[in-house]
């Protein structure tokens, strides 16, 4: 992969976490809205929609201003309407209807700089540079000076990207620098972060390297100290691009290691919030399963002491509420045997994952165990030799470990239904040769070649995310099953009008062929190893079948013992239903 490659792939981590930290302080929009809220407090539409807005509900605040903006005359509240609406769908993603909203308020509209600031993000968001320079630019040069240093400061660190994405580099370098002296005054660590990254890219993309570097250090030693698991992530992964235009392999691995751990650890944070975020879901549902019984048992009452007076009424009021009680109960058993079956299953897939994990990850913790037992014998004796080799061991069981439990989270997400789908043209050139790059350093560590020679014409129908997931297992298992100095070649067949074939060779162990047949068989996890020096379960072989399935594609294998293997992936040319 060219340096120039790198470097554009660089610039993507940088500005995402530039962009959305220039964003203008909620805060100060919350003070606003319920401002001009207790003003206007008689008209209910705009009340109700000011209250969901302050709890972050878009799509009920979307639904209150549109009944507000069919009803009222009132220009302030059309304008702060308008605003609301735009907002909501920038925080959405719908950015077209979000500046449709902004380019309906009045200029008279008392807080129009921020129209022109969230004018300005839009296109900033979306990539119009030139546009959303014209809207920072009004804003730096209003005679209103409504808005406070910090945001004037983020307004010109904007610019200061809108310049670097359009090659301006003179003018960038000039509002960047202004941005990130502010900030380093501030002390603003996460802000400071993407300022430092953004003047290392500024450098970086003019192969300023001896001015670029500094800063990449910066904005890692700054990231080391916070808790933001992201800035971490960015921060580590740049610095491995770094040392690996050094050609420093070494310091390059370790740091894509510790960018890979930040990853896991920030997905494991995400996937806590996501638990929380249902776990209050369904306390907010029981409670109104209370409320609603409550309410319920409130009518019957009242129906109990108005019965002598509305004898044949109270009747009919009895007779549905006994019809409705029956009802609610043939609902409530429905549900719990559909819950019954659902518990049923995920109960079913836990035992075959507690299986898994007690026989494999025991067997690499015993290997790990008898390996330091070995290790701290031969440090006994300063056997330097000895130590290097047991320490490469111990690393191979620590990766192997490592691969089996994301393996295994992805097949639990993908058992349990969990795992998002997206089907759309992919082009496999980019997709292989993003894979590959990430085990270059597995490559050179084993001494093995490597040829990526996909044609980049080939195009197919498939989810992203899943489709990397299999090369990486693919791709893993060449690697692990070949000899030192072998080689491993990706590269496309097209044998058929209707499927492109993915195939990933390898000069290494081969399989027999009862191997080969068994693990094309459904649900097989392998238990017996074809090769005792080499760990390997089957699940990861599982998974990609199972995700290749989902994928609408067909998987087959080539193989014979002491040969090597062709791992063989058949995707569609066209979208298929399933």
């Amino acid at each position: 992969m060219t340096a120039k490659y790198i470097r554009l792939a660089f610039l993507l981590f940088f500005y995402s976490i530039s962009i959305r930290s220039q964003d203008i302080d909620f805060q100060k929009l919350e003070k606003e809205v319920i401002k001009i809220s207790d003003q206007y407090e008689s008209d209910i539409n705009f009340k109700k929609a000011t209250t969901y807005f302050l709890k972050k509900k878009w799509d009920s605040t979307l639904i209150y201003t549109q009944k507000q903006l069919i009803t009222s005359k009132n220009q302030t509240l059309k304008n702060f309407s308008h605003f609301l609406r735009g907002y909501c769908f920038d925080k959405k993603g719908i950015f077209k209807e979000a500046e449709n909203e902004y380019n309906q308020i009045s200029k008279h509209f008392n807080h129009y700089d921020l129209v022109d600031t969230y004018l300005g993000l839009l296109a900033l968001e979306q990539s119009k540079f030139k546009k959303a320079i014209s809207h920072f630019e009004v804003l730096l040069d209003s005679t209103k000076n409504e808005l406070n240093l910090n945001n004037k400061s983020l307004i010109i660190h904007n610019l200061g990207l809108c310049y670097l994405h359009l090659k301006k580099f003179g003018k960038a370098e000039i509002f960047l620098k202004k941005s990130t002296k502010f900030q380093e005054i501030q002390k603003d660590t996460i802000k400071l972060i993407g300022c430092y990254g953004d003047m290392a890219t500024l450098y970086y993309e003019q192969y300023k390297d001896d001015l670029a570097i500094p800063y990449f250090e910066k904005a890692y030693n700054i990231a080391k100290t916070t808790n933001n698991f992201y800035s971490r992530f960015i921060s580590s992964r740049n610095m491995s691009v770094v040392e690996e235009n050094r050609k420093d392999f070494e310091k390059a691995l370790k740091y894509r290691k510790e960018a890979q751990q930040w990853k896991d650890s920030l997905n494991d944070q995400n996937r806590i919030y996501e638990v929380a975020q249902k776990e209050k879901e369904f306390a907010v549902q029981q409670k109104q399963k209370e409320v609603d019984f409550l309410q319920v048992k409130n009518e019957l009452q009242e129906t109990q002491r108005n019965i002598f007076l509305y004898s044949a009424v109270g009747l009919l009021i009895v007779l549905g509420g006994i019809l409705y009680f029956y009802r609610e109960k043939v609902k409530n058993n429905r549900i719990i045997t559909e819950q019954k079956e659902t518990l049923d299953e995920l109960n079913a897939t836990k035992d075959k994952l507690f299986s898994i994990v007690s026989h494999d990850l025991r067997s690499s913790v015993n290997s790990l165990k008898n390996s330091n037992k070995i290790l701290v014998s031969n440090l006994e004796s300063k056997n330097l030799i000895a130590l290097e080799d047991l320490l490469k061991k111990n690393s191979t069981i620590v990766n192997g470990a490592y691969g089996l439990l994301d393996n295994l989270l992805n097949w639990a997400l993908l058992q349990t239904k969990q795992q998002y789908f997206h089907i759309e043209k992919q082009r496999l050139f980019i997709i292989a040769e993003h894979v590959s790059y990430n085990y270059q350093p597995l490559l050179l560590e084993k001494e093995l070649s490597f040829e990526n020679t996909v044609s980049k014409k080939d195009v197919v129908y498939a989810d992203q995310e899943s489709l990397k997931i299999v090369l990486r297992n693919l791709l893993d298992n060449a690697i692990k099953f070949s000899k030192t100095k072998g080689s491993i070649k990706i590269y496309t067949r097209n044998t058929s009008e209707d499927y492109c074939d993915l195939v990933i060779e390898d000069t290494g162990l081969g399989m027999s062929e009862e191997t080969r047949l068994k693990l094309l068989e459904d649900n097989v996890l392998l238990n017996k190893k074809e090769h005792e020096d080499v760990i390997g379960t089957g699940l990861g072989l599982q998974l990609c079948k199972s995700m290749i399935k989902k994928n609408n594609g067909k998987f087959d294998i080539e193989s014979e013992l002491g040969k090597g293997t062709k791992m063989i992936v058949s995707l569609p040319k066209i979208p298929l239903n399933g």
